[in-house]
């Protein structure tokens, strides 16, 4: 027998190595041709995200959904080519759940960033900070410390951060004890605080803003926690693929004002809280507000207006005193000058009809001078703020929002170029000169929040006049 060639067993071991890899690189091409979770998203044409039902999250408004949280997502869905499909489990603990079993894609929900909560999940670059917050009902003591909460029953969201925050806590205070529901919301049992039928209760510091203007005897104690993160939780799996755009996506919001605007249009208007003014206006709304409602709800449908939205506005300019004077000549509910009653007709400024009437109507007419780059709810702030200092002061502080690369159609842009209308390297150059810029501010802050505190109370009661094209402005909280 010839003995075998050197080489040849070198190649059979090179041929059983190359059909091993072969089997191997087959069995491997299902995987590899497996679509990412992006593509998947986007083949579906639909993005399924888990949230709350909240003022902070998502919740139906005047308008349809909305919500800081329902934004952004709808936002991202936009960016994708997708549809949004919102999901709301029952508690924050199933938002969790469901997003660790893949039966959504993502969860945008006002997710605190906790070491405990990476161990699940994947959470994005952090869009807000919040500090979580003890709050109490004003007639009850003031807690000052962890350890004071023993006078009383502290209940929270089971699932919430705040009951993480409280375990660490308790390594400390051994006293300290709470209960948890998995049943209720935030609101709910900032809610239940209010009507005394709880001690005490943790909630993040953007619910209590928004939430304090209606709840007014909510007070907060202390702050539990430093500032903490709130981010979007995506599953922990090797396929990074939509947690990686969802990345891109806050990087280019943040870089680009888009982020601000939205924090802007839901918390803008509501960082002083202002007890004494709440509560007289409350004492107006039962007292003053019915000899006018009607006015303001036939005048704001013949307009296109929000009743709510007129009325919070004649509230701002006179309190809903007919007989209202300023130092400055303006008169009646809606404070007209003398020029604009001439220019529309009115020979009677304190006559509630013609001044309603009035206001109304010049209101709508400068939200129609804007270009239809201006949209809602945006071009209703413009408006407002022009009826205060006047159109062309408010078309200044738009072309000085471009000179300073921000957005002219955007009133998170425009309150901050309005103020600069009172320095003299801004004016000067302006075509209209000098304003009182910091004024038309405050006038639209303050316009919406009485709105917000309007639509909630009348939130329940029906409006005859719905049918007839009124313009419906989104509240920033129902």
């Amino acid at each position: 027998m010839l003995p075998r060639k050197p080489g040849s067993r070198v190649l059979a071991l090179f041929m059983i190595g190359a059909f091993v890899a072969i089997i191997l690189i087959i069995k491997g091409i299902p995987s590899l041709l497996k679509p990412t979770l992006l593509q998947q998203v986007q083949a579906s044409g639909t993005l399924v995200v888990a949230t709350r039902n909240s003022p902070t999250t998502y919740y139906e408004g005047a308008e349809g959904p909305t919500g800081l949280e329902y934004d952004l997502a709808r936002k991202f869905a936009d960016s994708l080519g997708v549809e949004l499909k919102v999901v709301v489990p029952d508690n924050i603990n199933d938002i969790f759940r469901s997003v660790e079993k893949g039966k959504v894609h993502l969860a945008a929900a006002g997710l605190t960033v906790t070491e405990a909560r990476k161990a699940h999940v994947r959470f994005a670059p952090s869009y807000q900070q919040i500090t979580e917050q003890v709050v109490y009902h004003s007639q009850r003591d003031k807690p000052e410390t962890v350890a004071s909460l023993g006078n009383g029953v502290l209940e929270v969201m089971a699932g919430s951060s705040h009951v993480d925050r409280l375990q660490q806590l308790k390594q400390q205070h051994n006293l300290l004890n709470w209960v948890e529901h998995d049943d209720v919301e935030s609101e709910e049992l900032l809610q239940m605080v209010n009507s005394q039928v709880i001690d005490y209760t943790v909630a993040d510091s953007n619910e209590v803003a928004l939430n304090q203007r209606f709840l007014l005897e909510l007070r907060v104690a202390f702050d539990l926690s430093a500032p903490q993160q709130l981010a979007w939780a995506f599953a922990s799996s090797q396929d990074t693929s939509l947690y990686d755009k969802a990345s891109e996506f806050f990087w280019k919001i943040h870089n680009n004002g888009e982020l601000a605007q939205l924090i802007e249009q839901h918390y803008g208007h509501v960082a002083k809280f202002d007890y004494v003014g709440n509560r007289t206006y409350l004492q107006h709304i039962a007292t003053r507000l019915g000899k006018y409602q009607t006015l303001f709800q036939q005048a704001s449908a013949e307009f296109g207006l929000d009743w709510r939205m007129l009325a919070a506005m004649g509230y701002q300019e006179s309190h809903w005193d007919p007989e209202a004077v300023s130092t400055t000549g303006v008169r009646g509910i809606m404070m007209l000058t003398r020029d604009t009653a001439v220019q529309l007709g009115i020979s009677d400024r304190l006559d509630p009809h013609s001044s309603i009437y009035g206001g109304a109507r010049y209101l709508a007419e400068i939200r129609d001078r804007f270009p239809p780059e201006v949209e809602e709810p945006d071009r209703t702030w413009f408006a407002l703020a022009a009826y205060n200092v006047g159109y062309y002061h408010v078309e200044d502080a738009r072309n000085i929002a471009l000179a300073l690369n921000k957005n002219p159609n955007k009133w998170s842009d425009l309150r901050t170029t309005l103020p600069l209308l009172t320095r003299s390297k801004w004016y000067k150059e302006a075509p209209h000169g000098y304003a009182r810029g910091w004024e038309p501010v405050r006038y639209v802050e303050g316009i919406r929040r009485y709105y917000d505190l309007l639509h909630y109370q009348t939130r329940d009661l029906p409006d005859p006049y719905d049918d007839h094209g009124a313009l419906s402005i989104m509240p920033s909280v129902l």
